[in-house]
């Protein structure tokens, strides 16, 4: 690990699909040579269906049962950098499996900047798979709103270049305080 880093559990990226948890958690990672893990891609890997598949085969509810079973084998593993996938949060039981020492990092942004970065983007999202996906983000939003006060810190994203996210959240791994440079 980069000398400097002090943070000496896991470090877990939460906010509502689209925020960038996967892309700037891939970037602190490799910025702070702790191993990176997508909960969704590892289900996916263990399951050998997508994720859209899962929901559609097994449903939410075995979902993040899933998630459950997943974050219980990382509570005793060496500190990695984690993207869960936005509605593990939801689950109180998993914040506390990895707190303390994991600290969660929001990685914050409305509905409607969630919606205009999914709706460039052509990955799947099941939970937004309906007629109108942007309702669905503000009712994430709402419904998910007070689980992200939990976090140890909360960064805006809507304006800011994932180069300089993934900077910001080393620097809270490293001096808890959001920062460049």
């Amino acid at each position: 690990m980069t000398a400097g880093v002090r943070l000496e559990g896991h470090l877990i990226l939460v906010g509502l699909p689209g925020a960038g948890k996967s892309t700037i958690a891939r970037l602190v990672a490799a910025r702070i040579g702790r191993p990176f893990l997508d909960f969704d891609e590892e289900i996916s890997r263990r399951s050998g269906l997508t994720v859209t598949d899962y929901f559609a085969r097994h449903g939410e509810p075995d979902f993040r049962a899933t998630e459950v079973a997943l974050t219980r084998e990382l509570r005793d593993v060496p500190p990695m950098v984690l993207a869960p996938g936005g509605g593990w949060i939801t689950n109180p039981e998993v914040v506390d499996l990895l707190r303390p020492p994991g600290r969660l990092v929001h990685l914050a942004l409305s509905a409607e900047a969630a919606w205009q970065r999914l709706s460039r983007s052509p990955m799947a999202r099941p939970l937004l798979q309906m007629e109108d996906p942007l309702a669905r983000l503000r009712a994430l939003e709402a419904s998910r709103g007070p689980l992200y006060t939990r976090a140890d810190w909360s960064i805006n994203v809507e304006h800011v270049e994932r180069h300089v996210l993934a900077e910001m959240v080393v620097s809270l791994a490293r001096n808890g305080v959001p920062g460049v440079g």
